[in-house]
């Protein structure tokens, strides 16, 4: 994506954002007034309102580094998350989402690591299989990937979308 129009429109997504969490936030604040709940109560409201305003703005930051690595004229069809290929000993936070995902695109397909680009792939270099929620993904006679994905028929759609655009 490139041109200025996009980002007017990616702050105006994040201000009304944050104005949002904000409202909610009176509104919880007045509704607690109207109850007569203790001054802390009003705390914790705020600080709700805060955290979801604060991965509001992350979601965001996320989505124009992922939209800046588009091609000109690529469009999203969709996004779905892979689980990891090994398991953490800490679970990842939960505000910063998922840690790997797959972007498919009219033009090829793409994982990435939160706001890291991994490795993309375009379609008409791939052959790709659906093994049950696996997606495997063939350059030449190499697999240049194997994908665990954790929505239920996203492997299909992946699949789907990959013969619709060049892949064999």
């Amino acid at each position: 994506m490139s041109g200025g129009g996009a980002r007017p429109s990616r702050r105006a997504t994040v201000t009304g954002a944050l104005v949002g969490a904000l409202i909610g936030a009176v509104l919880g604040l007045v509704g607690l007034a109207r109850l007569g709940a203790p001054w802390w109560a009003a705390l914790a409201v705020l600080a709700v309102a805060a955290g979801g305003a604060s991965t509001g703005v992350a979601i965001g930051r996320r989505r124009d580094v992922r939209d800046a690595a588009l091609e000109p004229g690529e469009t999203v069809l969709g996004t779905y998350t892979v689980r990891p290929p090994y398991t953490e000993h800490t679970p990842p936070d939960l505000q910063q989402g998922p840690q790997y995902q797959v972007r498919v695109t009219t033009l090829s397909i793409q994982l990435w690591e939160r706001s890291a680009l991994v490795w993309r792939h375009p379609w008409p270099e791939l052959r790709v299989v659906a093994d049950g929620p696996r997606v495997r993904l063939h350059r030449g006679d190499d697999e240049a990937g194997t994908l665990l994905l954790e929505q239920p028929g996203a492997a299909h759609e992946v699949l789907a979308a990959a013969r619709r655009h060049g892949a064999r």
